[in-house]
């Protein structure tokens, strides 16, 4: 026995049964996506800034 309920399926118009509505909940949009690829690569960007900052602040000593 499961915990959780069967997924409801969509219905098209021709009555055939589509994937499942699940599948179309757990996929991320993909706007959100490439919001992520970029927070991803400018994060990066940023963190290897500061890094060359710290390095080249440290042989100016």
């Amino acid at each position: 026995m499961s915990e959780r309920p069967e997924p409801e399926t969509a219905v098209t118009t021709e009555g055939e049964r589509a994937r499942p509505r699940r599948d179309m909940e757990e996929r991320l949009p993909p706007s959100l996506w490439i919001r992520l690829l970029v927070y991803v690569v400018v994060g990066h960007l940023l963190g290897g800034f500061l890094y060359l900052l710290f390095e080249v602040g440290s042989r100016a000593q």
